[in-house]
């Protein structure tokens, strides 16, 4: 061996041994929205052999992973059709904004947190014809305000809303909006990445044109893949639009996952592996039993944050299942408590300046009882010392 060369093996690499490896976190129980602790088994599935995209066992598994895509939003194979993407879910809200409202089109945003304001940054960015209703955060939508919108301006042909408001907590009565929207003949886009899964939504039943997910909040897969669920009739009307974007072109996804059985373009294929075996055991578990799950969980949480005396941002009937926003205590700080309740072995979430001093905790994912016990009796210990070094 030549002097200063390192060990190789027979591939030609250095040995594992010479280089240098990132040190692995402690394990932590995730109380953060997304990305979720998951199951073994779609961790496991993350080994599965590499896979070339065009091939036909990758063909098979985006097939599978956009069938049950459907079937998780409600719709059926025959009418509905999932279209899988490589990247977070603001990935496939932008392709879905960008794709589907015409030239002379306009997108009534319904505004009411930081992913509503999301929704309406991107029709700017792409210079979508817009109307916006901003209720402010915290605040619920005015189902009258949309109705007289709608009925006022012919002109918006589409509108855009966030059923879970992540930043806030809040759940939208996405029903109620999905049946105004569909009397009055207008196509609707939901942002259903911190929904689906916890919260109820049928595409069918709610009226949605336009189903936005991800696979890594309550569907409880990894990172790396989002996905829309529309009708097939609503994406092949997309033929012949001018496209806005190159890499986010819905139809021209569409169109490739249907026509050729392949990608547009590299999909994260083990991630897409592990999506495929949280999707088998969310259909598994039943839509309808998770979001038991999530709420009993969301519960024991609220239930043990009043008996703490700690004060909730939003009232009960407006907060969805799978996150809970807390008022960071006097004399104490988000970040102390972040800190403290990190070395413990937990992970809480901040929210956006705007709320002041308020953090999340998130039941999504594989979150037990005795791990909520734990972190509740952790966040007590963690109050204790904090009340306890400032009367001092």
């Amino acid at each position: 061996m030549q002097k200063g060369r390192e060990p190789v093996t027979d591939t030609g690499l250095p040995e594992v041994s010479s280089v240098r490896a990132i040190p692995k976190p402690d394990p932590t129980v995730l109380l953060n929205p997304g990305p979720v602790v998951v199951h073994s088994d779609v961790r496991a599935a993350m080994s599965y052999p590499d896979v070339c995209h065009r091939e036909q066992e990758a063909a098979d598994l985006m097939k599978a992973v956009r069938e049950k895509i459907v079937a998780i939003c409600g719709g059926a194979v025959t009418d509905h059709v999932g279209v899988v993407l490589a990247g977070s879910g603001t990935a496939a809200l932008e392709a879905v904004l960008s794709s589907v409202v015409p030239a002379d089109g306009k997108v009534l945003v319904l505004d009411n947190g930081n992913y509503g304001e999301r929704l309406y940054r991107i029709t700017l960015c792409h210079g979508i014809a817009h109307r916006r209703l901003e209720f402010g955060w915290t605040e619920p939508i005015d189902i009258d305000s949309v109705d007289e919108l709608l009925a006022a301006d012919q002109d918006v042909t589409h509108v855009a809303m966030v059923h879970h408001e992540t930043s806030t907590g809040m759940l939208n009565p996405l029903r109620r909006i999905g049946e105004i929207v569909h009397r009055h003949n207008r196509s609707l886009v939901v942002d259903a990445i911190s929904s689906l899964g916890s919260e109820e939504l049928d595409v069918s039943t709610d009226h949605v044109d336009w189903c936005v997910g991800s696979a890594n909040k309550n569907l409880e897969g990894l990172p790396g893949v989002s996905f829309v669920c529309a009708s097939r009739t609503g994406l092949e009307s997309l033929e012949g639009t001018t496209s806005r974007t190159f890499y986010l072109d819905l139809y021209s996804h569409y169109r490739s996952q249907e026509d050729d059985q392949a990608p547009l373009f590299t999909p994260a294929v083990q991630v897409l592996y592990a999506f495929d075996r949280a999707l088998d055991l969310a259909l598994s578990e039943g839509v309808h039993r998770r979001r038991e799950r999530y709420e009993a969980r969301a519960a024991r949480i609220r239930n043990g944050i009043t008996d703490l005396g700690l004060r909730f941002l939003l009232p009960l009937h407006h907060r969805a299942n799978s996150v809970t926003h807390v008022r960071v205590p006097e004399r104490t700080t988000y970040r102390y408590l972040h800190d403290s309740l990190k070395e413990k072995g937990f992970i809480v979430y901040a929210c956006q300046e705007r709320l002041g001093e308020v953090f999340r905790i998130a039941n999504m994912g594989l979150i037990s009882d005795s791990d909520i016990d734990r972190f509740l009796a952790a966040l007590d210990d963690v109050l204790r010392k904090a009340r306890a070094s400032t009367s001092t």
